[in-house]
């Protein structure tokens, strides 16, 4: 059984399709020990406390330095006994000593195909605003590895939407999180099987 930690900012739909599709034993050799969120208001907390599972705030309101920042997510996963880290909507840049501390066992879902419109100041909204404005006929989601860069670490699985000539960077969003709600789930789902090869 592999213990998963979710690292969240935000409303936590990411988070909540993995706890679905452990509760409904897709994913059937895991269970979230964790939720930390950088943000103390995030709905991501309230959907964990729904589910009985741990979640605390680790960020800027309770640690303004941010080497006691690191210290303190480093021992909340390790004192967790964490497998896999997954950065679910997660908009703070880990710090190295986290990556080194975990190394290829953190996973994001980044909202694009990489390696186009990700990196710095690629997230949320901004993404899609900019696959609209770059006039791309289709757009997708990407589950990688994190490493030391911004979205630079190695793809795990990749799909695509398309983009319709009406699209806002709203109704893009919403396509694109309806696939994230799948394909997250499937590669964690592949990591805790060790199918990755």
């Amino acid at each position: 059984m592999k213990n998963i930690a979710v690292m969240v900012s935000g409303g936590g739909t990411d988070l909540q399709s993995v706890i679905d599709n452990i509760e409904n034993g897709y994913i059937d050799n895991a269970k979230i020990v964790l939720v930390i969120s950088s943000k103390a208001d995030a709905y991501a907390l309230e959907r964990a406390n729904k589910h009985g599972i741990n979640g605390i705030y680790i960020g800027k309101g309770n640690y303004e330095d941010p080497g006691k920042r690191t210290e303190a997510i480093i021992e909340a996963l390790q004192n967790a006994r964490t497998d896999l880290v997954i950065l679910a909507g997660y908009v703070s840049v880990l710090d190295s000593a986290i990556i080194e501390a975990f190394r290829n066992k953190i996973i994001n879902i980044h909202p694009s195909l990489i390696p186009k419109y990700c990196g710095k100041g690629f997230y949320g909204s901004r993404v899609h605003e900019a696959v609209i404005e770059g006039k791309e006929k289709e757009s997708g989601a990407t589950v990688h590895f994190v490493d030391e860069g911004v979205d630079t670490g190695e793809i795990i699985l990749q799909e695509t939407v398309p983009v319709l000539p009406d699209d806002t960077a709203d109704t893009l969003a919403s396509r694109v999180l309806e696939l994230e709600h799948s394909l997250l789930p499937r590669a964690v789902r592949m990591l805790c099987n060790d199918e990755l090869k």
